[in-house]
């Protein structure tokens, strides 16, 4: 990126967990004297998507908001409506390059998930093209290695029959952290990720919402040529990412807590697409009352927007009135940047997104983690492999089991009164604030890229 102002294209994607740490980005791009055009693809998944790229724009006139017209969704009723959308974005892909022709840009900022033709097209124009990984360092290296993956003709034969699977450079993945649709090459997702991966190659550098202390083996991997000898470019991380301003009204939220005392609340959210069965519900409600903790719990019962069911047909009136002295149940988006914050919040029950996770590690708040799709176990596993928490792997991934409410509580009071775990949690935060702050390792390459 060069000249005194460099002008920044960032092409978002679907999902709250995936646009917030681009919001980040920007914002520090902003700080930093960057001209900062966004991208988005129309229609947009959800309203609360919508919502907070609205705010982000009315916060900040002098950001540019381009839009493409993505093409419909493969005519499938049954896929997961994130994936049609991934998939179709992708497809969509060369719809974006006249945008790019509309403003000489110093760089060009694309996720992973969605980047299709983007690296390329931006090596024929002549601008530097970074891909931003959305996950853990470790699930990106899965990631970018999928293609020689599922070259194998074999790996329908390993995935029932071998307990790990191997990523040169690195320790070997438990198959049972990587969901089937991964090592299925006729998956929707599947496909998206080879066709992402090849095209990673093409970019100028890959930069990630994580910090190398947290990942030293994997980033040493990446970037020594043992996981793709010679072929991938610079992994870069630039993690963990500031926090940006919110529209959400916290009031009711940030009040309860505020009455609480000191770390003795349980935070229980598993993100804006993550639904729990009814009965996974009724037992998380159980383990909650039954382990005498206070607990802030954002409950989500349905994929995309709008929960139509009322609290009380979801829990039943007794549960909410037998500990309305001790637990708030919201059905609403929170600023989870400023829960994590609060003094009064000791345990951070967590689908392990990775975004959550990042939060969670620049506050030092450890986390419970119970991952439900997608990259969110080894997500997990890297988190407590740092020290800042612990993966009950009896538990399953997703549903694949129904976790009965003694389970949880005995998990919570373990770890809420874990000493132990409190101080390294604490020492993640230390270690993750000084990546981030003026001449860490992380902003060192921010301002690497930017003066590049």
């Amino acid at each position: 990126m060069s000249g005194s102002n460099p002008h920044i294209a960032i092409i978002l994607n679907a999902g709250m967990g995936n646009m917030i740490p681009f919001f980040r980005l920007a914002s520090v791009l902003l700080s930093n004297n960057c001209k900062v055009t966004l991208i988005t693809g129309k229609p947009i998944v959800s309203l609360a998507e919508a919502k907070h790229l609205n705010f982000l724009l009315s916060k900040n006139p002098q950001m540019t908001h381009l839009e493409y017209q993505i093409l419909p969704p493969e005519p499938d009723s049954k896929a997961d409506p994130f994936f049609l959308q991934y998939n179709a974005v992708r497809r969509s892909s060369h719809l974006i390059h006249p945008l790019l022709r509309s403003a000489t840009f110093s760089a060009i900022i694309c996720s992973f998930l969605t980047c299709g033709t983007i690296p390329r097209f931006a090596a024929e124009i002549g601008v530097p093209c970074y891909v931003f990984g959305g996950s853990s360092a470790k699930f990106f290296s899965f990631m970018i290695h999928l293609p020689a993956i599922l070259k194998d003709p074999e790996i329908g034969d390993k995935k029932k029959n071998s307990s790990f699977l191997e990523v040169p450079g690195l320790e070997p993945f438990d198959m049972s952290s990587i969901p089937g649709a991964f090592l299925n090459p006729k998956h929707l997702m599947a496909v998206d990720a080879m066709v992402n991966a090849k095209a990673c190659l093409e970019a100028t550098g890959i930069i990630t919402n994580s910090f190398e202390w947290l990942e030293p083996e994997t980033f040493s991997a990446l970037n020594s040529g043992r996981v793709l000898c010679g072929t991938l470019p610079p992994v870069l991380p630039i993690g963990p990412l500031e926090c940006y301003e919110v529209e959400e009204d916290q009031t009711d939220c940030l009040a309860w807590l505020d009455n609480q005392p000191h770390e003795s609340v349980v935070y229980v959210n598993f993100g804006s697409r993550t639904p729990m069965s009814s009965d996974q519900i009724r037992e998380m409600g159980k383990g909650l009352e039954w382990s005498g903790s206070r607990f802030l719990w954002v409950l989500k019962t349905t994929i995309i927007d709008k929960d139509e069911a009322r609290q009380e047909e979801v829990l039943g009136l007794s549960f909410l009135d037998r500990t309305k002295e001790k637990g708030l149940v919201l059905r609403k988006w929170v600023n989870q940047q400023e829960v994590l914050s609060h003094p009064s919040i000791r345990l951070f029950v967590s689908h392990c997104g990775w975004s959550s996770l990042t939060e969670a590690a620049h506050r030092g708040v450890p986390v419970l983690g119970w991952p439900q799709l997608g990259d969110q176990r080894v997500n997990a596993e890297v988190v407590e492999k740092a020290g800042l928490g612990k993966l009950p792997r009896s538990w399953g991934f997703g549903l694949e089991r129904l976790v009965e409410g003694e389970e949880i509580a005995a998990k919570i009071l373990e770890m809420m009164g874990d000493g132990n775990l409190r101080s390294s949690a604490k020492k993640v935060k230390e270690e993750a604030m000084k990546a981030a702050e003026p001449g860490g390792s992380s902003h060192c390459t921010i301002m690497k890229i930017i003066g590049s």
